[in-house]
């Protein structure tokens, strides 16, 4: 054996050293030594793989191992857990090979020379076969941080070295097909960066559960990076905006920002554990553990890092990064850097859409990690000694997990985690087993029993419900390269934010109709003029929660604007470049009265369905202070987040004048037609739109027929009432040629015209009608895209919707 060969330091190798050092050294050399003027990688050597063999080999430990690994059954937990403990305590307590000592004293010295007396370092495992692109190894092996002086250095490399054979890391490499002896393990030795004092955190550069590539997805929260991968706090989470971002627009496109209730700081120098949890203060906890230029700053490094290590493999490379802040000096750092491996192995082709087919009550919400159903008995497990308990197709419901119990999590069609984000443990390897996961569902071990029936519902956003009971789901996976599309364009319809980047994989030409409405009740929840003038609401318990919902914000203004803005930019980036038409809200009355403080701004109306509802509201004293905030986030959106694919559309304009009115104060606000490319649309849903549609052409750029409103306002049928359900029909001759008329009118006008109700989606035979009236475009909801494109398509190749008919003359309609 070669002496004096055991330590290198980290900007003395590349990723072609991987061999010698490691996945995680390797890649954090390459930074260091490829990146310097763009990322900050902390100070550091390296323990090479070398003497981890040397280690075996000089105390002719392999035969003994393995032995033990081929002879033991690792599916049996207890047998498992007895034998790797053998295993580790085998390799931690051997004899060092001549010479490692020295040259790990040595370098901690030089190390130390440069930072300060017995500088703290934190010491983590690399594996010869982590970071690859097929397999991160993540949370595998053993990380010590805030480690002083050489003994306790020397202590926790002997450590790490052991930790190749933890048990859930033996378990990976059967799981993942790698023999155990040519898995060998080297060290990282860098110095501690002062996160304890600031902040760190978790990068994706794309959307965990989407796969989305277009976006880098930030987490982070006060303190050390381990209470993040522990699942222990909720984290914030940041989204940027990669190709809006290229073109210099440097806006954050979304925010979410968690509890962090705990965190984890150095401890004192001579306790017994190198670090400690803190609770959080309450002023902190709301505040984002990042500023908005940091929060840039590393989206830029992210795509820089992606961009790098995607020249280097020759094909596109999504990365999971781990930074930090430094309390000390204000800099991020990158701690790491490794090839994401979920979405970068997944057939890109494929796309498989969850759907509940049934219903059931709502026990528990959480944050939905993957888009996934799974259901089964729910199995309570309170720590590592129960997880025998865990048998094939339990829901496995816990405080949080940890990686020691993968080979039981493996065995789940579902967890259920109280605490967490979605970069903690349990939704990593959630993501690797393809299985749903829940995670920050609060009491979730007090509102579940062990045994009870549920159903773990990730299909519908970024919020995952459990439903009590066995609730029935469908699975349907189409090969999206090979589907015919039909000559219409097929738009989609959607509300939620949170599910956008999912929606957005459906091979759809852009979204026909983007409802505000979800994103002002759901996600703002107040009335648009009680946070502009809270004083006049007459309930100080409303005053106190809309004060709660506005911390953090410089007023209700800002607040309203910057959550719309958010909500609309989201929907607007998952399907950038694609159009996206933006209604303007369209509440009627009594949801704006139902909305926190509305009951003290809104008059009761005896049919709020056609009374102060869509434009009428923009130009209104009493309404248009509010309107102008939508116009602000618009504008926001558009110009400031450079997300010019959106189109927006008023909803629910009566008149010719009142058309002109409203684009007046649109353009007093920042929304003039025609601007940086602004094309504003008109629902046509009201007669007098149909009647008077060149008038209506000559103010507008294009058409979507709401067939409801023109359903009910044709036949004179409100659409609420349930007496008169049967009457409501959007097959209606006399609605089928209002609908007619609309889209040759638009034509006429040589514009676009499409529809955006309802009864596309719930109707085959109205689909079929449409399109021999040579409608422009679709608009579907989510779950019906695909079956309608591949009607469509076949009855096109069939001939079936080959000549238009003429007149009076409607398609024969059914539903089937």
């Amino acid at each position: 054996m070669a002496e004096n060969h055991y330590v290198r330091w980290l900007d003395t190798v590349t990723l072609d050293d991987l061999p010698l050092v490691g996945g995680k050294n390797a890649s954090l050399g390459e930074l260091a030594g490829v990146l310097p003027t763009v990322i900050k990688v902390p100070e550091g050597f390296a323990v090479t793989a070398v003497a981890y063999r040397d280690l075996l080999e000089s105390n002719q430990l392999w035969s003994k191992m393995d032995h033990i690994l081929e002879k033991t059954d690792w599916s049996d937990l207890k047998a498992g857990a007895r034998m790797s403990a053998q295993l580790r305590e085998m390799v931690a307590t051997a004899k060092l090979p001549p010479g490692l000592d020295e040259e790990i004293r040595l370098a901690y010295q030089k190390l130390s020379q440069d930072h300060g007396r017995n500088v703290p370092v934190a010491v983590r495992s690399s594996a010869t076969a982590e970071d690859l692109p097929g397999a991160s190894f993540a949370g595998q092996h053993e990380t010590f941080l805030n480690i002083h002086g050489t003994k306790n250095l020397v202590d926790s490399v002997r450590l790490c070295f052991a930790s190749l054979f933890t048990q859930r890391a033996i378990s990976y490499r059967i799981n993942k097909g790698f023999n155990h002896k040519d898995v060998a393990l080297s060290v990282s030795i860098q110095r501690m960066i002062r996160a304890d004092r600031a902040s760190s955190g978790v990068i994706f550069t794309l959307d965990t559960e989407s796969g989305n590539r277009d976006v880098v997805m930030i987490t982070g929260l006060w303190g050390l990076g381990e209470a993040i991968v522990q699942g222990i706090a909720d984290p914030d989470e940041f989204l940027v905006h990669k190709p809006t971002l290229k073109l210099g627009h440097e806006y954050v496109l979304r925010r979410r920002i968690g509890s962090k209730k705990a965190k984890l700081i150095y401890a004192a120098a001579k306790a017994d554990e190198p670090t400690v949890w803190r609770n959080v203060r309450r002023s902190d906890q709301l505040k984002p553990c990042l500023t908005d230029p940091e929060i840039i700053e590393l989206a830029k490094q992210s795509v820089v890092i992606e961009a790098h290590y995607s020249k280097r493999y020759g094909r596109p490379t999504p990365m999971d990064i781990e930074w930090a802040k430094d309390g000390s000096d204000g800099a991020l750092y990158i701690l790491q850097a490794r090839p994401e491996t979920i979405h970068a192995s997944a057939d890109a082709g494929l796309l498989t859409q969850y759907q509940m087919t049934g219903d059931g009550k709502v026990i528990v919400e959480g944050q939905a990690v993957g888009d996934r159903i799974g259901n089964g008995p729910v199995r309570l497990v309170k720590d590592s000694d129960e997880l025998e308990t865990v048998r094939s197709g339990d829901i496995l419901v816990a405080t949080a997990t940890t990686p020691d119990w993968e080979p039981a999590m493996k065995r789940a069609s579902a967890i259920i985690t109280e605490h967490g984000g979605r970069t903690c443990h349990a939704a990593i390897v959630a993501r690797e087993l393809g299985i749903p996961v829940i995670v920050g569902a609060t009491n979730a071990q007090q509102l579940l029993k062990t045994g009870q029936g549920v159903t773990v519902d990730c299909s519908r956003g970024m919020t995952g419900r459990v439903l009590d009971g066995i609730v029935p789901f469908s699975v349907n996976t189409v090969d999206i390269g090979k589907l015919e599309r039909p000559e219409t364009d097929l738009m989609v319809n959607i509300a939620n934010p949170g599910a956008a980047f999912r929606v957005a994989a459906l091979p759809v030409e852009g979204v026909g109709l983007a409802r505000t409405e979800f994103i002002i009740a759901n996600e703002i929840k107040a009335h648009p003029i009680a946070l502009l003038s809270p004083e006049r609401i007459g309930n100080q318990r409303i005053r106190k929660q809309i004060d709660i919902l506005t911390s953090g914000y410089a007023s209700g203004a800002d607040y309203f604007v910057s959550r719309l803005a958010e909500g609309i930019a989201t929907i607007a980036a998952a399907f950038y470049p694609r159009p996206v038409i933006v209604r303007t809200s369209d509440f009627k009355s009594n949801e704006y009265a139902a909305l926190l403080g509305g009951y003290d701004f809104e008059e009761p109306e005896n049919n709020p369905m056609i009374g102060f509802r869509g434009a009428s509201r923009y130009i209104h004293p009493a309404y248009q202070a509010a309107f102008a905030l939508e116009c602000e986030a618009l504008k926001r959106v558009r110009d400031d987040m450079g997300l010019s694919n959106v189109i927006v559309m008023i909803p629910f304009c009566r008149r010719i004048d009142e058309a002109k009115r409203v684009l007046g104060v649109m353009a007093e606000n920042g929304l003039e037609r025609g601007r940086n490319g602004l094309e504003i649309y008109i629902m046509c849903e009201i007669p007098s739109n149909v009647i008077l549609i060149d008038a209506f052409a000559a103010l507008f750029d294009g058409f979507s027929i709401g067939s409801n409103d023109l359903t009910q306002l044709v036949l004179g049928v409100d659409r609420d009432s349930e007496i008169l359900a049967a009457a409501f029909d959007e097959e209606d001759p006399a609605v089928l040629t209002m609908i007619e008329q609309a889209i040759a009118g638009a034509h006429r006008n040589d514009l676009k015209c499409g529809i955006c109700g309802q009864a596309p989606s719930d109707r085959p035979g109205f689909a079929d009608w449409l399109v021999s009236r040579k409608i422009d475009s679709i608009s579907l909801s989510p779950d019906s895209v695909l079956g309608v494109m591949q009607r469509l398509a076949a009855k096109q190749k069939s001939g079936v919707n080959g000549k238009p008919q003429t007149g009076n003359q409607h398609l024969p309609i059914t539903s089937t």
